[in-house]
């Protein structure tokens, strides 16, 4: 009889980032993460190209543990070595997802909280990860381009995206 026992961590369990998070390509602030021994070998060379899928809207106030697990990804990988340069990601939102890149006046008006999101986003952004929100869903939730923040663009969908992402070579992390 085999026993697995799995410990789910939240990023306030993580605790502080490595101190050696000095590297470039760190998204410092956000994204905790765990250094582990591995012993699946990935060449270090490996080109990464991601595609989180943001349908949700975090609760008013938090943080979306989508936009965070882009910002982990980003980190724990350019902790192990791999080159910033060599991960690409995408975050394609849609649903009620469209909130949390709401711009200041937005998500205030509607949520009474200040976006949260808006700095990690600002901070993704400039390590070059798009963002790119479903036209259809924007208009769904009666948003307009104006009502998102200047880091996000528009696509005529989300499934648009992710079908022009996938033949892009793109793969999509199903967490």
């Amino acid at each position: 009889m085999v026993i697995v026992s799995l410990v789910f961590l939240s990023a306030s369990a993580l605790g502080a980032m490595p101190a050696t998070m000095q590297k470039d390509g760190y998204i410092k602030g956000y994204g905790p993460f765990v250094p582990v021994q591995e012993d699946w070998p990935v060449s270090r060379d490996t080109q990464f190209k991601v595609v989180f899928d943001l349908a949700k809207a975090a609760a008013p106030g938090e943080i979306n543990k989508t936009i965070l697990a882009a910002a982990r990804f980003m980190n724990m990988h350019v902790d192990a070595g791999f080159a910033p340069e060599n991960i690409q990601i995408v975050v394609v939102v849609h649903g009620s997802g469209g909130d949390d890149v709401g711009n200041d006046t937005y998500y205030e008006e509607k949520t009474m909280h200040k976006n949260t999101n808006a700095p990690l986003v600002k901070a993704l952004a400039d390590k070059g990860v798009q963002f790119i929100v479903c036209g259809q869903s924007a208009a769904f939730y009666g948003m307009a381009k104006t009502d998102f923040l200047p880091e996000v663009q528009m696509a005529l969908s989300a499934m648009t995206a992710h079908a022009v992402l996938q033949q892009q070579g793109y793969t999509v992390n199903p967490f």
